[in-house]
């Protein structure tokens, strides 16, 4: 296939962002050319999307039905969605590519596939392969890129994803393309950095005269020192002639802006993303590492990028996995829990609170642990000291009486 056979018979526009984003990828201020791939070169950007990447697969889809409480293990939706959404992909392949695509494009496709009225599978796409477009009649239609080939997948055979989204708009924006620029700093800064060391930008030393030594002496004396340099021959004495005298040159890396202008990038990559630069192992100024800190920058993260993700996939399984019937009968719903499953601690108070609280019965407290039923854990309980206003003093009235007693 040609290099140009891609876009034959595409009409090409210069502000056409979706050609130049899949052909060069995207120009930036710095010149740098900023796709998906450059971008995860940045270890930044590959720490932020792999940790919106884990925290995703260990959310479990669970179906449940109508009444929002029983998991319903026999839906076929359920098989799709918590085990197997095809034959090539797990649960956690699946949701791990759809976080991947979203923070990256902004978009997540999957084709639905079907056995006469029945989905059997989720097909992932690569989303820079497919085009939202509107016919004649304004109704929504998928193009996709196969091999330079192009194949039109209708509205109702398509499950869509989408980030952020201006009105009017059919294709989520791309946080890369949005940013391209902040992007484009951090590619050339560190294209900046690799030749400072590629190119020996740090000398040791420099050997100053007042004579001017002829072509061979420059070699012989090089050929001299060289018995000198390196850590194995650290210690030994070298002996300066001819007015020869050696300067040792330092030079300050905040000087050349190299330190100041990599952290700015790597706190810039973190606000794109809305991730704590702490939890990818970078520290900014003032913030702190310990205790309280972290939890609350921990439950920042939740909140503000991993739900509102979450949410989206669930609106868009509400939309184009389930029909008018269906929707009805069907509840399907990512547990944040999942997350709780590395923390020991975190998990033990939590089921103590629902159990403590009534929320959960002992039983089913036990089922979230893998663990077997006991005899009368399906009965809720409570703390025996809450009690309503109105029924203080009762317990005490039907008390049988104690006898008094009087000191002697």
């Amino acid at each position: 296939m040609g290099i140009f056979d891609r876009w034959r018979g595409v009409p090409i526009k210069l502000t056409d962002g979706e050609f130049w984003r899949g052909f060069f990828g995207l120009g930036t201020t710095s010149g740098e050319c900023v796709t998906i791939e450059t971008s995860l070169q940045l270890d930044a950007v590959w720490a932020c999307v792999n940790l919106i990447r884990n925290a995703v697969v260990m959310l479990p889809c669970l179906v449940y039905k109508a009444d929002g409480v029983t998991v319903d293990k026999d839906s076929v939706l359920y098989e799709l969605l918590h085990d197997m959404p095809n034959m090539d992909d797990t649960a956690s392949d699946f949701w791990a590519m759809a976080a991947l695509c979203l923070c990256l494009d902004g978009n997540f496709f999957a084709e639905k596939k079907f056995n006469g009225d029945k989905l059997i599978a989720l097909n992932p796409l690569p989303p820079l392969a497919v085009s939202v477009c509107r016919d004649r009649s304004n109704n929504r239609y998928y193009e996709l890129t196969e091999d330079g080939k192009k194949r039109r997948i209708p509205e109702n055979r398509m499950f869509h994803v989408r980030g952020a989204t201006l009105p009017g708009c059919d294709r989520g924006m791309s946080p890369i393309g949005v940013v391209r620029n902040a992007i484009g700093n951090a590619l050339a800064g560190e294209r900046v950095a690799g030749k400072m060391f590629a190119n020996g930008f740090q000398v040791a030393g420099v050997l100053s005269s007042d004579q001017i030594l002829k072509p061979e002496q420059r070699k012989q004396l090089g050929d001299v020192l060289g018995q000198f340099a390196g850590s194995d021959r650290a210690g030994k004495i070298a002996v300066l002639e001819a007015g020869l005298k050696y300067q040792q040159l330092t030079i300050d890396p905040k000087d050349a802006q190299m330190l100041e202008t990599r952290q700015y990038s790597v706190e810039q990559i973190c606000r794109i993303f809305g991730v704590p630069p702490v939890m990818i192992g970078h520290a900014a100024n003032g913030t702190t590492t310990w205790g309280s800190g972290i939890e609350q920058l921990i439950l920042q993260f939740t909140k503000t990028c991993l739900g509102p993700m979450v949410k989206s996939i669930e609106s868009a399984i509400y939309r184009d996995l389930l029909d008018s019937k269906t929707r009805k009968s069907v509840f399907v719903k990512f547990s944040m829990e999942g997350i709780l499953r590395g923390d020991s601690s975190a998990r033990a108070e939590f089921l103590s609170k629902m159990v403590q609280s009534g929320t959960y019965t002992v039983n089913e407290a036990r089922a979230y642990e893998n663990k077997a039923p006991v005899a009368g854990g399906n009965q809720s309980i409570v703390n025996g000291t809450m009690t309503p206003l109105d029924k203080l003093g009762e317990a005490n009235d039907n008390a049988p009486a104690q006898p008094e007693t009087r000191a002697a």
